[in-house]
């Protein structure tokens, strides 16, 4: 099976050895997506404009892999803090709608950047 290199310059530029997505079939892995601005590569303020420029960073992704964010099945959520999983949820509905992807929220002590919110996807295109 051939695997594709999928790349947004509307999506921050990969800060290690790796791809922003990678195409295999009809299914897209997204790399996880912290809150940098694609333009500035900084990281945005405070926690939920941090968990839109998340959700904005794997749209664009989606959109270059020729899907949405619709396609997705299934999202990670990693969390510096738990506390802020309502939020996660609130943003959360404004980009989604059912039937929702099967998702996990884990929280853990640090991420790249020190930022507070990072995900991961997988679609499936049609």
């Amino acid at each position: 099976m051939s695997k594709t290199v999928i790349h947004s310059d509307n999506a921050p530029a990969a800060i290690g050895p790796y791809s922003q997505a990678i195409k295999a079939g009809n299914t897209v892995y997204m790399s996880g997506q912290i809150p940098l601005d694609p333009k500035t590569m900084e990281l945005v303020e405070g926690f939920e404009a941090q968990t839109v420029q998340v959700f904005e960073n794997l749209k664009a992704v989606a959109e270059a892999a020729g899907g949405s964010l619709k396609d997705i099945v299934k999202l990670n959520i990693f969390l510096t803090d738990l506390g802020n999983f309502a939020t996660v949820n609130e943003v959360m509905s404004r980009y989604f709608q059912q039937p929702y992807p099967a998702r996990a929220a884990i929280g853990i002590a640090a991420l790249p950047k020190a930022a507070q919110v990072e995900m991961d996807a997988i679609l499936v295109l049609d």
